[in-house]
């Protein structure tokens, strides 16, 4: 694994936009916020072109958020990109990469998660160079930090931690299109929970007890391995495509054996069979050690069937431990995960926890 340069005081951080760019007044307020307060951290702050820009669900073309984000690349000053947002485009940047040139570059740190996703997981498995799947920038408006933001800035600085499982989360949308036996009011849709907007100065509306499932039952599961994953919606994207390596990043460190840690955004449950269905008979989940599934946030329960059973339905012939309900992904908070790095996890008793070893 090729690891980079140590972050450090005074060094810089980039902001770019390979998807989303954040154009709303409330969104570009955090922004200001978020960059003011690592600012006051002792970082100096360099934001691309088309950060504040977004149209169509893009924050430029794709050929034009490459160009930005290898600006960023080649920039010797910058040692962690924290990236704007995640989206639904990101795929559109990713052949106008020059993936040679980028070999030839120095690594660096990068952070983000959701659709930032098809850069994290490409990074690792194509370019065997680790990243942060953790918050992306607009969190850093948070006063003060919760201690999964601070947790990222201390992997991007070099320091191998534990992180442990948060008490509380926010809620969970079981997301229903059709269901005319209840009220309208009692339905929620994605725009209604994504207008819900936290105050990111007061920081997480933790609301929920947090609970990881064993999803066998067991008393307690610990597995450790090299880290794969991210958003299942995004994973399945590059299944079968030129830039899928995974079978060769598997074989390249089966000695160390392999964690997937995988979190979804909008699916529904037949649409979860069906993506870790074609994973398996792709083999990817060759030597693996474990697997550890975030809180989906956006979940359509087809036929009375949740995404714990959907998960056991499908994966239970592989016979290896799997963790549900974990803190990873769009259901805050998150803890940092390190695609590429070593994982050492371990739930009991409802808890959990994450050790991350850069090697």
């Amino acid at each position: 694994m090729n690891y980079p340069e140590n972050l450090k005081k005074g060094d810089t951080i980039g902001i770019c936009a390979p998807s989303g760019g954040i154009s709303e007044e409330d969104s570009i307020k955090k922004l200001e916020l978020a960059e003011k307060q690592l600012q006051e951290m002792g970082y100096k702050i360099i934001e691309t072109e088309s950060v504040r820009k977004e149209e169509r669900g893009r924050s430029a073309s794709g050929k034009q958020r490459a160009k930005e984000f290898m600006e960023l690349l080649e920039n010797d000053d910058v040692k962690l990109i924290i990236f704007a947002q995640g989206g639904d485009f990101l795929v559109e940047m990713i052949p106008y990469l020059d993936f040679e040139k980028i070999k030839m570059l120095k690594p660096k740190w990068m952070q983000g998660y959701s659709d930032i996703t098809g850069i994290n997981y490409l990074w690792n498995t194509m370019l065997e160079r680790p990243s942060i799947y953790c918050e992306n920038v607009k969190d850093y408006a948070m006063r003060p930090l919760f201690r999964n933001l601070t947790d990222a800035l201390r992997i991007a600085s070099g320091e191998e931690i534990e992180q442990t499982s948060f008490e509380k989360h926010e809620e969970i949308v079981d997301f229903r299109i059709e269901q005319p036996e209840e009220p309208l009011e009692n339905q929620a849709t994605i725009e209604e929970v994504e207008n819900k907007t936290k105050d990111l100065e007061k920081g997480y509306n933790l609301t929920q007890d947090t609970k990881w499932i064993n999803l066998r039952g067991e008393e307690k599961i610990e597995f450790k391995g090299r880290a794969i994953g991210g958003c299942l919606d995004c994973v399945k994207a590059f299944i079968g495509t030129k830039y899928d390596t995974v079978k060769n990043y598997i074989e390249t460190y089966k000695e160390d054996g392999i964690v997937w840690f995988l979190e979804a955004f909008e699916m529904s449950t037949p649409t979860v069979y069906l993506t870790l269905w074609q994973m398996k008979e792709a083999g990817y989940f060759k030597h693996c050690n474990g697997i550890i599934f975030g809180r989906p946030l956006f979940i359509r329960n087809d036929y009375d069937i949740d995404f714990k059973e959907t998960v056991k339905d499908v994966l239970g012939d592989l016979n290896i431990p799997i963790i549900c309900d974990a803190d990873i992904g769009h259901v805050s908070p998150q803890l940092a995960m390190v695609n590429g790095a070593i994982s050492e996890i371990t739930s009991q008793g409802g808890k959990g926890k994450v050790k991350t070893i850069l090697k």
